[in-house]
């Protein structure tokens, strides 16, 4: 997660409450929503950006992951999503996302 990103999360946590924030990723494999999951979650591991020690404890989900595609309209998430899901490892990208949110979110 880039550091502007990392700036706009953390000012709305600030903002509206962490328990108001849902963070959507839609990274391309496992390793780099876990990347950005756990910036959320328990803070920048990279100890590069704005949260860095800062553990916001976020709910954090993958668009790949039967909860949050169950939300859609089916014909929206075919045509935004449906092409990229074809390529993607989603069973490694949910036990990644599944791992994270076990171990960090504090507002499931």
């Amino acid at each position: 997660m880039d550091l502007e990103n990392q700036k706009r999360v953390k000012e709305f946590a600030e903002e509206y409450g962490c328990e108001n924030i849902v963070v959507l990723l839609g990274a391309a494999e496992g390793e780099g929503s876990g990347l950005a999951a756990e910036t959320v979650t328990a803070g920048d591991p990279t100890f590069a950006g704005p949260l860095t020690g800062v553990e916001l404890g976020l709910t954090v989900y993958h668009v790949c992951e039967p909860e949050v595609k169950a939300e859609f309209d089916e014909a929206v998430y075919d045509e935004q999503v449906g092409m990229m899901e074809m390529v993607l490892d989603v069973d490694d990208i949910c036990s990644e996302m599944s791992s994270i949110r076990d171990e960090y979110c504090k507002y499931l």
